[in-house]
Formats: structure tokens, sequence, C-alpha cells
């Protein structure tokens, strides 16, 4: 157990799991719960239920469990493999897989089968072995990861440089004017939610290059460059310009479109091979349902010129 952190309740009252809610930002309101049900709040003293009624001057102590150690291990599950070598592999991710094991999440991930394939680096630990960068459980695309520690800081020294390749095709919500545009600010954890990233002013360097590729009616597809990685960086970007990416379910509306998630995907892969110095560049088609979702939706009406050419690339 990990020592006990405690507050007394002076002028905070209401239901024990939303008085710790806002005494714990720091945890989910789930995880309260969760821990209250389980004996690790104590009111006084005493265990309670998380609709107990907080009264002046409750002494709540919450004794934080001590988290169950992750160890990824090999599974055998498909995995689409774009490239591979002795140092890299460059892999096409499904929407829907976790990228490597976390608190809900202890197996199937892409590390598990990453690992019944082959060795990875060790440099991440026994739970992110390998990985150079991350894409979002809803996001689909490609993957570069580490087979050897050499390559692994390779590959990061790249990453940090600048010097890779990383575009994605992203449907958002809204119509465009511009062709083409660049979102330059910091990104930092939301003050207001902990499971959200937002520009704040404290946040750390964020820039997003971004082009219209087609547009529809109430929807845009674009193709977005990624100068630098920080967490849902192009999910956060877009929410703050307004033209969140359709079926977030995180940063869009609740009214958006059907589908497991996101419609985001990392189409394009470009890297210098860590040992040769030869320049890599991949790419993955966009996935079945995000293509069906594009022929549903209705073009936009665009104007033409005198000539009858469209304005529109």
């Amino acid at each position: 157990m990990m020592d006990s952190k405690e507050v007394v309740i002076t002028t905070e009252q209401g239901r024990l799991d939303k008085v710790l809610r806002t005494a714990f930002p720091e945890f989910s309101r789930a995880q309260l719960t969760k821990w209250i049900t389980d004996g690790h709040v104590l009111v006084n003293g005493q265990k309670k239920k998380p609709k107990y009624s907080v009264k002046a001057a409750d002494r709540i102590t919450l004794v934080e469990p001590k988290a169950e150690p992750l160890a990824a291990r090999p599974q055998n599950l498909p995995i689409e493999i774009v490239y591979e070598d002795d140092d890299v592999i460059v892999v096409n991710k499904p929407q829907g897989m976790v990228v490597h094991p976390a608190a809900g999440h202890p197996d199937g991930t892409l590390v598990n089968a990453l690992l019944y394939h082959t060795k990875l680096s060790s440099i991440n630990g026994i739970i992110r072995p390998g990985i150079v960068h991350r894409i979002d459980k809803d996001t689909s695309g490609l993957l570069m990861v580490a087979k050897n520690d050499h390559a692994h800081e390779v590959l990061s020294a790249q990453l940090k440089a600048k010097k890779n390749l990383r575009q994605y095709y992203a449907l958002v919500h809204g119509e465009f004017s511009e062709e083409r545009g660049t979102i330059d600010a910091p990104l930092g954890r939301s003050p207001m939610d902990r499971k959200k990233q937002a520009v704040v002013a404290e946040g750390r360097p964020a820039v997003t290059h971004f082009e219209v590729v087609k547009r529809f009616v109430g929807y845009t597809l674009l193709r977005v460059t990624l100068e630098t990685g920080r967490t849902h960086q192009i999910r956060a970007h877009m929410a703050y310009i307004k033209h969140p990416v359709a079926g977030d379910p995180l940063y869009g509306p609740k009214k958006t479109l059907p589908g497991q998630g996101q419609y985001l995907h990392a189409a394009t892969l470009g890297l210098t091979q860590p040992t040769t110095g030869e320049d890599l560049r991949f790419s993955a088609p966009l996935p079945a349902g995000f293509k069906t979702m594009l022929a549903q939706l209705t073009p936009y009406a665009e104007k033409t010129n005198e000539s009858g050419e469209n304005m529109i690339n």
C-alpha cells in the first residue's frame, strides 16, 4: 500500500464519490467509486457507500492501492506487417487495437502480438518494448517498432529531430474556406478533463499542418502532417479550431458519424533505416469502414469558375 491521503471536509458537501472527485482530481470518478466500494476510502474511520452524504468536518482517508505490475506476454494475434528487417518492423495497426498493455488492457495489444513474432528492444521495459511512438487505440495505420536497442535510440532521435514523415487522413466536422493551414498551439493536460489534452499556455510545443483533400456537406477530409507528436495531437488541435475529428468519442460532439471511433488513419510513414541510412517510406490505404463512410457522405456543391473548371483541387 502507498501512504494514505487524507482530507478534512469543511465546506464541500454532497455524495461521497463526487466530493472525492473534487478533492482528488488526479483520479477518475470511476476509479474513486471502485476504491470506495472496495474499502480503500474511509469516512471518520468507517467504510461508506459511494452515495454517502458527506457532512461538514467529515475526515476522509483515501488509501491508494498499490498498482499490480503489468508485463507483456507473447500472444498469437493477427497483425499486418508492412515491412521488416533486422532493426525495424512497420505495422498497419487496425482500429480498436491498443498499442501496449496498460490498466484496463493487460493483453491483446500490438506489443503482445509482436512479442510472439520477434524480439523487441528493451529500452521501454517490459510494458512497452520496442515502442518508439504510439497511435491511439481507435486510430488505425502505420507504426514503426524497434527490434533492438540501437534501432530504438536512432529512431527516437529521428523523431526528436522531426526527421520522420507522419501523414494522416482525418475526416472532420465542418467545412473549410481555406485550402491548407497550420495549427501552432501548445498542448498539455486539460484542466477541465484529465482524460483530454488541451491548448494551454504552459503546454509543450505542438505543430500540425493540414490540407483539404475533399469537401462534403458538413464534413471535410484532410491530409494532416505532424511536425511534433504530442498525445492526441491531431484530435486536440482539430477540436481547438472547432473542427473535431468525426466519430471522436472524447473530443467530438455527441451527434457525429457512427462507427467504432474517430475517423483518423496514419496513412504515410517515412523513416531512415537505423543501420544502413536508407530512406524508407510506407503507405497504408484507408480501412474499409473509413472508405464506406466517405462513400455515404454527400460531396460538397462546389462552385465552378468561368471556364467550368472545378475551383477546388
